[in-house]
């Protein structure tokens, strides 16, 4: 499902660097443009193709390319119930790989914008968010609008555990109250709840994700965000 308008005008407002040219963090193919008779099964009857130069293996899960390093040290890996949940969890991983150049900019992008509003009134505060959103949007809409609905989710999620906030109260600070309602209940719509917040304690795509965000910092395959560390998940 691709992303509806709602997230995409969220997205466009925080987008500063060209996103066009981010690529994925690894030159990897669909399992099918491997050499079918090199292809391995592993103990759950999954076939594969193991990548000796990135030392990865190459999935198909449920028409998505999964990549798996053999480097990844797993961090407070969570208990898998079944292998759904396991192929789920490297599905996320995927997802994380392609939305957090993205992200990283957001976030940014977010707190050079309270920066700058900071002393400003609420005029000034709804031309300034106007203009720079309609700036980005011919620059960008192209390259946001191909996010699926999974990694408007990975987004939202990230956006709230760097800031402490939901995209809810993010989207309130920034537009005002009536526009945030308006905006969640479009979000609900698309599957993203925009009120809640990133919780591993809680939430089971969040346990896996801060699993995947811990594994991968650690393994330096992404770097932590400015204040990555000072994460405190509620109980």
């Amino acid at each position: 499902m691709i992303l509806n308008k709602f997230f995409f005008s969220f997205l466009i407002f925080f987008v500063t660097s060209i996103y066009a040219q981010v690529p994925d963090t690894l030159g990897i193919m669909p399992l099918s443009k491997y050499p079918q008779d090199q292809l391995k099964t592993d103990e759950f009857g999954q076939k594969y193709f193991y990548d000796e130069r990135q030392k990865a293996k190459i999935y198909d899960i449920n028409g998505e390319t999964v990549v798996i390093m053999d480097e990844l040290t797993l961090v407070n890996r969570p208990k898998f119930n079944n292998q759904l949940d396991k192929n789920f969890y490297h599905f996320l991983n995927k997802k994380l790989y392609r939305v957090y150049p993205l992200f990283l900019t957001a976030i940014q992008q977010y707190r050079d914008i309270q920066a700058d509003m900071q002393d400003m009134d609420s005029a000034a505060k709804r031309k300034f968010v106007k203009d720079r959103q309609n700036m980005l949007a011919d620059q960008y809409e192209k390259q946001l609008r191909d996010l699926t609905t999974t990694e408007g989710q990975v987004f939202a999620k990230l956006m709230s555990r760097a800031t402490g906030e939901n995209v809810f109260e993010v989207i309130k600070d920034l537009r005002g109250g009536w526009s945030a309602f308006w905006w969640n209940v479009k979000g609900k719509v698309a599957d993203i709840d925009l009120k809640a917040k990133y919780n591993p304690h809680r939430n089971r795509t969040d346990e896996f994700l801060e699993s995947l965000l811990q594994s991968n910092w650690n393994s330096g395959y992404l770097q932590p965000y400015p204040g990555a560390k000072d994460f405190k998940s509620p109980r």
